[in-house]
């Protein structure tokens, strides 16, 4: 009953652009557990590392906030939505015949090119096709896209560990699995929409300044969150031999579990009682479980953090896009959207570089730390700007 009652009333956009996420997960999912031990693999250290993984989170982030300024200023949506699906597509097929380290470094930047096409386009058709309800309408898309991402990492340890199909073969079949994700868009219902007589400029000028604190205090928050690739290298380097690969292919797994279990109910309870409570547990269990892998090195704890790392994610990403969109003008929706991903984009770069410095000078118990001490800033100023904020509920009452 729970189950029927949460998927009612869904818009057909909202699971369709879901589906097309699932698909396209289900391809970058399979890349992205294994994406750490390749860099390795071919000589790449810590460093190295940080820098794949901040950049691959940065070039997406920077392209949001323009693609998202384009969408509102030419009315149109899909095509990004289309464009960015199919620029992931090709560098994807490339990523198969990587040699180096510097062809995955450059390769994977390429392929990030795509979301940060498609995403903003993307999220705001959501917000706008469920208004009142953007918590709940994340939520399900955030599951569908999380669901995919749990799809790819069985596929992915089925295919490396009882099949043994090297990297690149696998990266091969990905590829080949990512275009179905055009198929669910083509029947995406775009509304009409006017085109807006907007510079960037001015745009971003219009943001209000809690929707611009916000975004402030989520880039703090990004600086601390540095990229999964550290996650599954501490577990990597607690196992030898196939373990070594296999036990964190499917310890992601797990995480995308969780994710997608509590993303649906997350969202419905930012709806009810708020974004900001929601959000500032999600950075306070964020930092905890940080802490947890400086400190906790077995089997046992990896179930557990990687466990609390996927309900962490349940409760910020969602609930983070849904309070942009409850804070941003209705004719500015895919800019702020884009500006949130591309401020937090543009700390992505430095706080995985940090992070796989500490990595290979310190240890990793120190890249851990790092998060956890960074993961508390961001709490201590939604508590210093408290009453700087005005969220809009379910309801359209303040908060």
């Amino acid at each position: 009953m729970l189950k029927l009652k949460i998927f009612k009333n869904i818009n057909p956009n909202i699971l369709l652009l879901g589906m097309g996420s699932l698909l396209n997960d289900i391809s970058s999912e399979m890349i992205m557990p294994i994406l750490p031990m390749l860099i390795t693999s071919m000589g790449g250290t810590g460093l190295i590392i940080g820098l794949v993984g901040g950049l691959r989170d940065c070039i997406s982030s920077l392209l949001k906030v323009f693609s998202g300024y384009w969408s509102d200023k030419s009315g149109k949506r899909k095509i990004f939505i289309y464009s960015g699906y199919l620029t992931s597509i090709v560098f994807k097929l490339f990523l198969a015949f990587a040699q180096t380290w510097c062809h995955v470094l450059a390769l994977v930047g390429l392929e990030r090119v795509g979301k940060g096409l498609r995403t903003s386009a993307r999220d705001a058709i959501i917000s706008d096709a469920m208004p009142e309800e953007k918590g709940k309408g994340f939520g399900i898309h955030r599951a569908l896209d999380t669901t995919g991402a749990i799809l790819g990492g069985i596929l992915v340890f089925i295919l490396f560990f009882f099949l043994k199909f090297d990297f690149k073969l696998i990266i091969l079949i990905s590829a080949g699995i990512a275009i179905f994700s055009l198929i669910p868009v083509y029947f995406v219902k775009e509304g009409k929409r006017k085109k807006q007589d907007i510079t960037l400029k001015i745009g971003l000028k219009n943001l209000s300044k809690p929707l611009k604190l916000f975004i402030l205090i989520s880039s703090m928050f990004a600086l601390a969150n540095f990229s999964y690739m550290f996650f599954i290298l501490k577990a990597q380097t607690s196992f030898d031999g196939i373990l070594s690969i296999g036990i964190p292919i499917a310890l992601f797994i797990l995480f995308n579990i969780f994710y997608a279990i509590f993303a649906i109910p997350f969202g419905i309870l930012s709806d009810k009682i708020g974004r900001k409570k929601v959000i500032i547990f999600g950075y306070a269990l964020f930092s905890l479980t940080s802490f947890g892998f400086a400190f906790f090195n077995s089997l046992i704890a990896f179930l557990i953090l990687f466990a609390l790392y996927g309900i962490s994610a349940a409760l910020m990403n969602g609930n983070q896009l849904a309070f942009i969109a409850d804070l941003a003008p209705k004719e500015l929706k895919a800019t702020a959207l884009g500006t949130f991903h591309t401020a937090v984009g543009l700390m992505a770069l430095p706080a995985s570089i940090i992070a796989g410095l500490l990595w290979q000078t310190v240890g990793f118990n120190a890249t851990f730390i790092y998060g956890g001490i960074m993961g508390l800033i961001p709490i201590s100023l939604f508590f210093i700007f408290r009453n700087s904020f005005k969220e809009i509920n379910q309801n359209a009452s303040i908060e």
